[in-house]
């Protein structure tokens, strides 16, 4: 019978923790949160309201009923995604290509703005 020892392999001892660690299996430390500055947007949960009182204005006004339902649409999205400022810089392209007079401009912003929140 030959020697069952002499075949097997010796299992190398495990290292400790601290041997580990130098290794690269650190736990990597949580990196801090860098916040962005709170903005008004048009707060998501009143947009129904919102879209009926654009509606209201944009009826009365001159503007294609076309495009005023893509106006709203783009209004809408640029309020709630990025902030009202930007929706309001996009209703003043509409003001200087005389799709809106100056009235129905301040009621779309003041529209905007009752219907926004800072997040």
């Amino acid at each position: 019978m030959a020697d069952i020892r002499s075949t097997t392999t010796k299992k190398a001892p495990t290292q400790p923790k601290a041997d580990a660690d130098k290794q690269g299996n650190r736990k990597q430390k949580p990196k801090p949160k860098v916040g962005s500055k709170r903005q008004s947007m048009l707060n998501t949960q009143k947009t129904a309201p919102f879209k009926y009182d654009m509606n209201e204005v944009l009826s009365a006004s001159a503007m294609d009923p076309a495009k005023a339902s893509a106006f709203l649409a783009s209004v809408i999205a640029k309020g709630s995604r990025v902030s009202t400022r930007d929706a309001k810089d996009y209703a003043k392209t509409f003001l200087d290509a005389g799709d809106l007079t100056k009235d129905e401009f301040d009621k779309i912003t003041r529209l905007m703005d009752k219907y926004s929140k800072y997040r």
